[in-house]
């Protein structure tokens, strides 16, 4: 019992004594000088999951989706990856309607392979003239 108690003291000493974790490692993508003016970065890569911020496209709404899309096909290479590697979408319209008659244009990019997705109808986006705003998480192959 009493060597018991020297293994476990000895132990919780090492654990204490432990060097803290490292940070996480981030790469942090900008695409122009208004993301310092606003406070947001258009990607961040964490580990292997790559974050991308909202793009946005503006009307008409056909237009509009093919331009968000368009710009986040655009990071998504920046990084090596495609919308096949996308596991996460957030869209915010103000034309929920509009995006669900033209949800073929999805399938432009998607293929027949769609993520996890979750589409929320909101009065106004950051400009007026915005009719759609997209986000993404895409995970890296291993």
């Amino acid at each position: 019992m009493k060597y018991l108690l020297c293994l476990c003291v000895l132990l919780l000493g090492s654990l204490h004594a432990a060097d803290p974790l490292p940070p996480l490692k981030t790469d942090k993508f900008q695409r122009g000088p208004g993301e310092d003016e606003f406070g947001y970065r258009e990607a961040v890569r964490v580990g292997n999951t790559l974050y991308l911020s909202g793009n946005v496209g503006k009307g008409p709404m056909p237009d509009g989706i093919r331009q968000a899309y368009g710009n986040l096909q655009k990071v998504l290479a920046h990084y090596g990856l495609t919308f096949q590697h996308v596991v996460k979408e957030t869209v915010y319209t103000t034309q929920l309607d509009a995006l669900k008659e033209n949800r073929a244009i999805r399938r432009e990019f998607y293929g027949k392979d769609f993520p996890a997705a979750t589409w929320v109808q909101i009065d106004r986006l950051f400009q007026p003239e915005y009719v759609i705003e997209v986000d993404l998480i895409a995970v890296f192959p291993e």
